[in-house]
Formats: structure tokens, C-alpha cells, sequence
């Protein structure tokens, strides 16, 4: 699920920063002994508040951080003595962050509890218990308490629309993705491999009616031949295994099963990869497939390890082997490494391939990510 944070983020900071304004500048109309103190307090906590959700992301996502922002809005309203106080829309910009982070029924939960408390500071500044006597003042008071909770229903269920359709524009992505892998396959399984078959059994056949000195020249044909036969047959089996959202590592693991099942190699995957766009998940398997198959099939290494990480911002693969390196020069037709770092390039990460100490290669992946939401339960 595509995460919104950053489009909250700036609501958040615009908001609180237009209401500290507003409040500031009402203040100084009225000119009270204590605007001073009231200004300072004001401009002072939304210049802390939004530096600290703006630096430290973590913030967004702790609910004791919003609970002690609505708290000093809450403070702000009690120090005003007023509970109509310009500091009540700069308090209810303390709504945004939770309002959008938490499930929608936890949200309305929490915009409920915030008009409850703003009811409550209200009897404890200037707000009178017979202002049901007056239908002007009940409806003030009314719309005054109920508002935040509609802000934080209004604000939830934007949030709830908004996930839905990033819900949806994956599902069509990966949809996409899976339809263009198998056609690829198709065509592969159907055509460029049915072709190299033939193309085998035609110098199989004339084979043994070339002089000996042509007959290793057309054994390196045949070899490279079945070489290419046996990286069409690997292509298409990954290209028919379905992507279908499951975890990257979940992919990775039973791609590694399948070599495994038919090299004495030592295959090993540790680590989790983040939640990943379907695009980037495509690409990103791809890629280390091909490293794995390269180190078993090319490399004969007896050793490999995959280790997956990363956070909400980048993505993180190696697979690191023991085999005989990287060769000094490739063969001929030999597309892997152009194709991985072509892969690499288009969901913008880079892939580096250097020789492993010791002996053997290490490929490593790093792919720039849109963070990822992180709802709190």
C-alpha cells in the first residue's frame, strides 16, 4: 500500500503554520497584557512541533507524539483562559497526523476523544454550564466541539479512498507486469527456443561429416547452444512464476528451493525486503534470479548467500557466491549482466559486480524506494 505520509506531512506543516499566523495575529489585535507570552508560546511550539515531525519521521507514526501535540494545544487554549481562543484551530491541526495514520474506526475513535476533551477545557475556562438556556450559545458551542470530530472522520476516510486506490493502481501494475511475463515466455518457449533447438539438431547432423579440424568449432557451437537452450528454459520457468504480491524474500526463497533441487550448492537467503511497488518487485526478483542462476550454472559456485534488506526508502540485495569470479572477458551472446544492470536502471537503483575477497562475486542491488506506509495498530 502506497504511503500518503509526505502528502499529510505538508497539510500538517501548512495548516499549523497558517493557523499559529492566524492565531498570532489575532492575538496582537486584541492586545492583552499577556499577548506577548500568548505569541511567544504560540509561534514558538509550532516552530518545535513542525521541525520535529518534519525531521524525525518516526514522529508521524507515534501516538504518544500526537497525544502530547493535542495536549499543548490544549495547553494553549487553558493559558488563553478563553475557550473560543484563537488557539483553537492551531489545536485541532494536532487531528491531521493521527486522523491519517490510524484506521478509519481509530480515527473517529480519536477525533471523539479530542471534542470530548476540548469540551471539558471549555468548562474549565470560560465555557458556562447554563448555556443551554441560550440557542445561540448551544449551537456555538455545538459546532465548536463537534467540529474536530468531523475534521478527523473527513480526514480518515480521504486517507481510507486514498489507500484503496493505491490498492488498485498496484493490482493493475502487477496485473500488467504478470500479462507482459508471460507473453515474453510464450514467446521465448514458443519461437526463439523451438528455433535453437532446430538449429542444434542441424549441426548434430552434420556433425560428424566436417574434418576434424572444423569439428571443435562445431562443438563450441553446440555447447554454446545448449548453453543458450538451458538460460531459455530458466528464463521461462521465472518468467511463468507469478509475482501475484507476495513478499520478494517468499520469491527469492523458492526460486533458491529450485536450483537447489538440482545443484549440490549450498543456497541460503536471509534477511526481509520491504514492502515493494509491483514494478520494483518484478525487476528487482528478476534480477536476483539471474544472479543466482549465474552463480550455479556459470560461476559453479558451491556457496551462495542472498541477503535482503533495506527500509521505507531504499531496497537492499546481494548475493554473494564462492565460485570462480567474474571471467576476464564475456562470451559471446552473453546478455545477464547488461540486462540486470538495465533492469537496475529502470526502477532507478544501481547494481554493482565486483570480485568477492577471497574468491568468488558479489552483486549488489540498491533500489531507491516511495515509502511505505506503516498504520498504526
Amino acid at each position: 500500500m502506497t504511503d500518503h505520509s509526505n502528502r499529510w506531512l505538508d497539510l500538517f506543516l501548512v495548516t499549523r503554520i497558517a493557523a499559529a499566523t492566524v492565531a498570532a495575529i489575532l492575538l496582537l489585535a486584541t492586545d492583552t497584557p499577556d499577548t506577548a507570552l500568548l505569541v511567544s508560546l504560540c509561534l514558538g511550539y509550532c516552530a518545535v512541533s513542525c521541525l520535529a515531525f518534519a525531521r524525525l519521521p518516526a514522529l508521524q507514526y507515534a501516538p504518544a507524539a500526537w497525544m502530547i501535540d493535542a495536549v499543548a494545544g490544549f495547553g494553549l487554549i487553558l493559558v488563553a483562559g478563553n475557550w473560543r481562543s484563537p488557539f483553537y484551530l492551531f489545536a485541532i491541526t494536532s487531528l491531521i497526523l493521527p486522523a491519517t495514520a490510524l484506521g478509519f474506526r481509530k480515527a473517529v475513535a480519536w477525533g471523539g476523544a479530542f471534542s470530548l476533551s476540548y469540551f471539558v477545557v471549555g468548562l474549565l475556562t470560560t465555557l458556562e454550564p447554563n448555556t443551554v438556556d441560550s440557542a445561540v450559545r448551544l449551537e456555538t458551542v455545538t459546532t465548536r466541539v463537534l467540529t474536530p470530530l468531523m475534521v478527523a472522520v473527513a480526514l480518515a476516510y480521504a486517507q481510507r479512498l486514498l489507500n484503496r486506490l493505491s490498492e488498485e493502481r498496484e493490482r493493475s501494475e502487477r496485473l500488467a507486469v504478470q500479462a507482459e511475463r508471460q507473453r515474453i515466455a510464450w514467446e521465448l518457449h514458443d519461437s526463439a527456443k523451438q528455433r535453437v533447438h532446430a538449429a542444434h539438431l542441424v549441426l548434430t547432423m552434420v556433425r560428424d561429416r566436417v574434418q576434424d579440424t572444423d569439428r571443435a568449432l562445431l562443438d563450441q557451437a553446440l555447447g554454446e547452444l545448449g548453453a543458450a537452450t538451458g538460460d531459455m528454459q530458466t528464463s521461462v520457468a521465472e518468467l511463468r512464476t507469478p509475482i501475484d504480491g507476495r513478499p520478494l524474500g517468499e520469491i527469492v526463497a523458492q526460486r533458491a528451493r529450485e536450483l537447489g533441487a538440482v545443484t549440490p550448492a549450498d543456497i541460503r537467503v536471509q534477511g526481509r525486503a520491504p514492502i515493494l511497488p509491483p514494478l520494483v518487485a518484478a525487476h528487482a526478483t528478476r534480477i536476483a534470479g539471474e544472479a543466482l542462476t549465474n552463480a550455479v550454472r556459470h560461476a559453479e559456485a558451491q556457496h551462495i548467500s542472498v541477503k535482503l534488506g533495506g527500509s521505507r526508502k531504499t531496497l537492499h540485495i546481494t548475493v554473494r557466491d564462492d565460485g570462480c569470479g567474474l571471467p576476464d572477458e564475456l562470451r559471446p551472446g552473453s546478455n545477464g549482466l547488461r540486462s540486470m544492470r538495465e533492469r537496475a536502471a529502470t526502477i532507478g537503483g544501481t547494481l554493482e559486480v565486483e570480485h568477492a575477497e577471497g574468491g568468488g562475486t558479489v552483486v549488489a542491488l540498491k533500489v531507491p524506494l516511495t515509502p511505505v506506509s506503516q498504520e498504526v495498530a
